[in-house]
């Protein structure tokens, strides 16, 4: 009898704790959906950012590297710290959990708040797993976000500390995910040394992003229509793929669509190779600088996709009343 009641009060005591953290989270999404940019320093605590920097890391380390997800789903590319546009996506496109997402990497440098971004989608993924899903980029890497003001942003507005606990997240992140079997996306490219995607199975967490090899493709590549196949990338890691290399990792695969993110792109997204591949872009106006427009591209139950696309006049000129272009396309991505 004693052991069963003591079996029954660890049972309480651990629902007690999830309820806990689950409304924890609520209440911390909420707070972040309130943000504006004069109030932003008073959302939340280092304590409590430390403590969703461990969750999710914990949470990246129980799912495998390659992700599996099941259609209709979301994606968004690069989002580089705009917490503006982000809010502004979400609201367009469906809140979670009733939209599912996909992200493929880039959520922090370039913005000044990418703080507000990678915490809300580390909190959206922690609360509702099946619904939110976050692939790792080029920039959730500490060499390169010790250069491109991450780590400028943690150390002014909380500490070291705080962008320690973010890069412990951030290595073990997955890599890629698989849509229905039939659609592979990740933040760059493909990789010449990926004959298997079972491979993937066999990287270790957490780990670096190295300058060559299938982890620094997924991560760093870029396609090239002056080449055919695989050549050197003037990034400085990862590699170039021409039209060819995407036909034949398709086709090794049993794939029909690559879809990934990591350049800007004028439109928001753009078709490589027949519409084999298609690049998308998540951040408009890119650093006040650039014209170009941000897209979510969404992919359905029959693996049709279509884009909603948010023009940079919108964000410029502040004109959200206007009508965001929503375009049909249907991408060799059907089954």
């Amino acid at each position: 009898m004693a052991a069963s009641t003591d079996s029954a009060t660890k049972a309480t005591s651990s629902e007690r704790q999830k309820y806990k953290v689950v409304a924890w989270l609520n209440n911390l999404i909420e707070r972040l959906k309130g943000w504006t940019p004069k109030h932003c320093q008073k959302l939340f605590s280092e304590r409590e950012l430390i403590e969703l920097c461990y969750r999710a890391r914990e949470n990246f380390w129980k799912n495998n590297v390659k992700l599996e997800i099941k259609a209709p789903v979301k994606i968004c590319g690069d989002i580089h710290g705009q917490y503006e546009d982000l809010l502004a996506l979400l609201e367009l496109n469906g809140w979670p959990p009733e939209t599912t997402y996909l992200f493929l990497g880039d959520y922090v440098d370039r913005g000044p708040f990418s703080i507000e971004v990678i915490s809300l989608l580390f909190a959206y993924q922690l609360l509702h797993p099946d619904k939110v899903f976050l692939l790792r980029g080029n920039h959730e890497s500490r060499p390169v976000n010790m250069q491109y003001g991450f780590f400028l942003e943690c150390r002014k507005r909380f500490s070291n500390v705080l962008y320690d606990a973010f890069q412990m997240a951030f290595y073990c992140m997955p890599l890629c995910a698989v849509i229905n079997e039939k659609i592979i996306c990740m933040h760059g490219g493909i990789s010449e040394d990926l004959v298997d995607l079972k491979q993937l199975d066999k990287v270790e967490r957490p780990c670096d992003i190295p300058d060559i090899g299938v982890i620094a493709d997924l991560t760093w590549a870029d396609p090239d229509e002056k080449i055919q196949m695989y050549a050197e990338s003037n990034r400085g890691a990862g590699r170039v793929f021409g039209v060819e290399a995407v036909k034949k990792f398709l086709a090794v695969h049993n794939l029909e669509l690559i879809v990934r993110a990591h350049q800007v792109v004028n439109d928001g997204y753009e078709f490589f190779a027949a519409r084999q591949l298609v690049t998308i872009f998540s951040a408009p106006f890119y650093c006040g600088q650039m014209d170009n427009a941000a897209a979510v591209m969404t992919i359905d139950e029959e693996l049709v996709c279509s884009f909603t696309v948010m023009r940079p006049d919108l964000k410029k000129d502040k004109e959200k009343e206007k009508p965001v272009e929503e375009k049909k396309e249907e991408p060799k991505a059907t089954t």
